[in-house]
């Protein structure tokens, strides 16, 4: 069976999203939205940097991209500064029968616990309504910190703490918007951007503790968060911009999944823009890693090593939020209706990519 799919947004995500819907032999793509009038009319295979044509257009025109009724669309616009907008979008294709595979809004991965239901609640009715279903999933959250933790835990005795870490160094991550305004890079230590207002850790990484204690089987007693900055101690070059000295260049927070005074579930980030910042933090494997460690018996470390094939550790972590959401299109059009998390879905795999 082949499935029509519409990309919607061709940004840091999008556009990997578009060459990974032309590589599976059971997508066929159907349309292509943008946000800006430059993009438009363009060929997708331009805006994905394929160096080739695909035949499909970009508009700006979400109606006739609705109307084509496809059987999914893979929505990667922008959502951190925009969360109920971007609710409001899912809904819409969720009434139209459209299911929906989305790298926002975060907090949907596993609402349960996160958010209210006044936010789910619309979104589930649009489900019903329209038949169809919306998973929220990528690499972080996502598969580095929901099956990629679970399934390790298969080979366990007994589990103490389960602990997902991103370590990478964002000097070459491109959008300006999320390194300056909403982390906060660059700008003075005593100024609290948006991702570290209190509670926005827990809303953004909540989903992931609290999908991993349903994973395990744990009810948790309250979810809790940290974060220490530094300094750069030297003006800093960055894909995005320029960090001068003094001001914010490196990044460590945990929300902690609680059951009593012990933390089960764990997520860390540790975020540089400097490979010296922060000698003493976790160190990656290779240039950039997602790490998992288990305390228990045995204890185990488990590195997910990153690197694409520019030499950019960065390009792969964005290429792996893409498909993990095209590669799972087959199996969120043949779930039932709902808000689905990845304990919904059979074990997503990378069938259809091996070539002759």
């Amino acid at each position: 069976m082949t499935y029509r799919v519409v990309q919607w947004s061709t940004g840091n995500v999008g556009r990997h999203a578009i060459a990974g819907i032309d590589a599976r032999p059971d997508l066929t793509l159907a349309g292509v939205w943008v946000s800006t009038m430059d993009k438009v009319g363009r060929d997708a295979g331009e805006l994905a940097g394929l160096g080739r044509t695909l035949g499909v257009a970009a508009t700006a025109d979400a109606d006739a991209l609705i109307a084509l009724r496809p059987d999914c669309v893979v929505y990667a616009a922008m959502a951190d500064d925009r969360l109920m907008e971007a609710c409001e979008d899912l809904a819409r294709f969720l009434r139209a029968g459209i299911n929906v595979v989305s790298s926002s809004p975060v907090f949907l991965q596993f609402p349960a616990g996160v958010v209210p239901d006044s936010v789910t609640d619309p979104l589930r009715a649009a489900a019903v309504e329209g038949g169809a279903s919306l998973w929220v999933n990528g690499v972080d959250p996502g598969f580095a910190n929901d099956w990629l933790p679970l399934v390790l835990t298969a080979v366990c005795e007994r589990i103490d703490e389960v602990r997902c870490l991103e370590i990478l160094d964002y000097s070459t991550y491109d959008n300006a918007k999320v390194l300056f305004d909403i982390m906060g890079f660059g700008k003075p230590l005593d100024d609290k951007p948006l991702l570290l207002q209190p509670g926005v850790l827990s809303l953004a990484w909540g989903s992931v503790v609290r999908q991993l204690a349903a994973g395990l089987g744990v009810t948790l007693d309250r979810v809790e968060e940290s974060y220490e900055r530094l300094p750069a101690p030297f003006p800093i070059p960055v894909s995005a911009g320029r960090i001068e000295a003094g001001t914010a260049a490196a990044l460590r927070f945990e929300v902690r999944g609680m059951v009593g005074a012990r933390a089960v579930c764990v997520l860390e980030h540790v975020t540089r823009l400097h490979p010296d910042l922060g000698p003493d933090w976790p160190q990656p494997a290779g240039a950039g890693c997602y790490r998992v460690t288990i305390t228990g018996e045995p204890n185990y470390t488990l590195d997910l090593r990153l690197l694409g094939s520019d030499g950019d550790h960065n390009t792969a972590g964005l290429k792996a939020t893409a498909m993990r959401l095209v590669n799972a299109i087959p199996a969120v059009v043949a779930a039932p209706p709902g808000l689905l998390t990845a304990l919904d879905l059979p074990l997503i795999t990378g069938r259809g990519l091996v070539t002759p």
